[in-house]
């Protein structure tokens, strides 16, 4: 039987797909000498928030995810990030693989959120592997598993995800809104004469905080 062993050796951005994308670049081993003559590959991607430490600013950015400090042993989880698939070309002994990965600046998605809110260092992600394994015995193909065993720890670096989004919003981030609220938002953007959105915004934080301030 084969036995497969998957490592997770670097990340960077697709500089040129249609919607934001990095490459996670993998070496899958074989141990036993036998011959691969494909892989339908499926990985699952989770983050684990639990495996580093946060700054005083990263954990104020976090409470709407995992709420005040005080209760991150209950609350740090691990979350969905998402899951791909590749078609693994054949191989004997090991080979890389280039694994597309598509990424959202969706804000309302908990891995998004999580990723906007860390300002450096690495993003502990743990890859579960599951699929299908093709390979050739006395002339007769043959068909196994991939066991659900088989994972491996990458820490994706915070500026690698930053420049993967970059590339098609840059400076920029995006927030879903009723049509009540932007209908509101806008009416407000018209009676003030404000030019962009981004201003509209900022005046509505301005005047929210003057109104804090008088309340204290």
């Amino acid at each position: 039987m084969a036995d497969l062993v998957f490592d997770c050796l670097d990340a960077a951005p697709e500089r040129y797909g249609v919607v934001p994308s990095l490459n996670l670049r993998l070496r899958i081993s074989e141990v036993t000498g036998e011959r691969i003559e494909a892989i339908a590959l499926r990985c699952q991607i989770r983050v684990e928030p639990h495996r580093r430490r946060y700054s005083p600013q990263e954990a104020e950015l976090l409470r709407d995810l995992f709420g005040d400090t005080a209760r991150w042993a209950d609350t740090v989880k691990p979350m969905q990030f998402t899951t791909v698939t590749a078609m693994v070309p054949g191989f004997t002994g090991a080979t890389t693989l280039e694994l597309p990965v598509p990424v959202t600046y969706d804000l309302e998605i908990a891995s998004t959120k999580y990723f906007n809110s860390v300002s450096d260092g690495v993003i502990p992600l743990l890859l579960l592997f599951s699929g299908t394994v093709f390979s050739m015995r006395e002339g007769r193909m043959s068909v196994q598993q991939v066991p659900w065993s088989k994972e491996t720890s990458y820490g994706l670096p915070v500026k690698v995800w930053r420049e993967t989004v970059d590339l098609h919003f840059p400076g920029s981030a995006w927030l879903r809104l009723d049509r009540e609220t932007l209908n509101a938002l806008q009416r407000y953007k018209s009676r003030h004469a404000l030019p962009t959105w981004s201003g509209t915004v900022a005046a509505l934080l301005e005047v929210a905080e003057q109104t804090e301030g008088s309340a204290k």
